[in-house]
């Protein structure tokens, strides 16, 4: 048995309640078998790794409930010019990023394959535990459909293993759920609305109908008791996915008040992406990467995401983090807790958001998203107290320990070799 104690610690364990200081977290393996005040914690009579937190915040590994870890917005140029495998080889750096900035868990929400996440577990490559939904579903001429005015197809081409995901219909869709799922996918992903990054439609169209939607629902649901995600902005098209019993509304741009209410009856997860907009808009003072009727969109939409965001959690709506990464460069994923911040969350339950609840909205609560007994060992340590800067954590150096699953996967600490000692 292999044992290690983190000592001189703040806890913050992911459910809420304060920070506990002088604490320590025990862990056997890759399982947390004791967590509190350093006094309260048994510590066994055998070898066991001392880890200094050096007065640090212990918080557990966070989640990130919608990226997109094999893309990251380029030029349109460049993406024309690219070798197809070269996004292979990107994803490393992507994933790498995103477990630097203390994300060990994610949920992928278009364009990895089975391939890549087993690449993660078998050790491969270094990257955060994941769910991944193959490719969304999108009708045609719809969000996810890149046909371009011009005839220009760059929708991303199917291949063993990424099935086209355009279908129109209930018995298409249905089919393409299926196709997924032999494909892997452990949720299921689906358009229900036009979007800021599609060429030929807007977020508040509708896309897909209610009834294609209950099939998709009742599909996943029926083979393997798998739930669904929808990329929904437009009032009509969250409303429709929420009545169709979708699990979780992304974005959810244009909330009114009778979306929140079926949301609230529901208990719909909303994973609001606040940074995704923002970026967009930020890129097109930099670079060229966005596309012109992108930005356009963007500039629209951004207050009225905000608004919407802070009406659903003034009601009590379940808010999970999910920032869209991909559309903005991986590894700046926190960027999105002061954007909750911003729209009437506090700190705390911003950080609960990409702890707990995100756990929770993944089906993973039962082992992750908290710091208690029984839970695998995924956490982080940071340098600041992200209750009094939650923006400090956007600077991945004040992150200076991750760990998933017991494992050490980045360690800033001062002096860390001198300070691991042996009891």
């Amino acid at each position: 048995m292999t044992y290690k104690l983190i000592k001189n610690a703040n806890l913050i364990d992911g459910t809420g309640k304060e920070i506990v200081a002088n604490a320590g977290v025990l862990i056997q393996n890759n399982l947390i078998v004791a967590a509190g005040e350093m006094n309260d914690i048994k510590i066994p009579n055998q070898y066991v790794e001392m880890i200094d937190a050096q007065n640090g915040y212990i918080l557990p590994g966070l989640f990130d409930t919608h990226v997109h870890m094999m893309l990251e917005i380029k030029d349109i140029r460049e993406t024309l010019v690219s070798p197809f495998s070269l996004k292979f080889y990107q994803s490393v750096e992507y994933m790498k990023r995103t477990i630097n900035a203390g994300i060990t868990s994610v949920r992928d929400a278009g364009f990895t394959d089975l391939g890549v996440k087993q690449a993660v577990e078998k050790g491969l490559i270094s990257g955060p535990r994941m769910q991944f939904s193959v490719n969304p579903l999108t009708i045609t001429g719809g969000h996810g459909d890149s046909w371009m005015h011009s005839g220009l197809d760059i929708t991303s081409k199917s291949y063993p293993g990424m099935p086209f995901g355009v279908c129109d219909g209930p018995e298409q869709v249905r089919q393409k759920v299926r196709e997924m799922l032999r494909a892997g996918a452990d949720i299921i992903k689906v358009h229900a609305t036009g979007g800021v990054m599609s060429p030929t439609d807007h977020p508040e169209f509708t896309q897909f109908s209610q009834e294609e939607l209950s099939v998709i629902v009742q599909e996943a649901a029926y083979r393997r008791g798998i739930k669904v995600m929808a990329h929904a902005q437009g009032a009509e098209g969250i409303k429709n996915a929420v009545r169709a019993g979708i699990h979780s509304i992304e974005h959810g741009i244009f909330l009114d008040e009778e979306a929140i209410e079926l949301m609230l009856m529901k208990g719909t997860y909303l994973v609001p992406t606040l940074l995704a907009s923002v970026s967009v808009l930020e890129a097109s003072k930099v670079n060229e990467n966005m596309p012109d009727y992108a930005v356009s969109k963007a500039r629209e939409v951004v207050d009225i995401h905000r608004e919407s965001i802070s009406k659903a959690h003034k009601a009590g709506v379940k808010i999970a983090m999910g920032t869209d990464a991909g559309v903005m460069p991986h590894g700046t994923n926190l960027r999105e807790l002061g954007l909750m911040c911003d729209i009437g969350m506090s700190p705390m339950e911003a950080i609960v958001s990409t702890t707990k609840v995100a756990a929770e909205c993944m089906c993973w609560e039962d082992t992750l998203g908290t710091i208690e007994k029984g839970k695998i060992a995924d956490f982080i340590i940071t340098k600041t107290n992200p209750l009094e800067d939650i923006r400090s954590l956007e600077d991945s150096d004040n992150i200076v320990v991750v760990a998933k699953a017991g494992e050490i996967k980045k360690d800033l600490r001062v002096g860390r070799k001198q300070m691991i000692a042996h009891i």
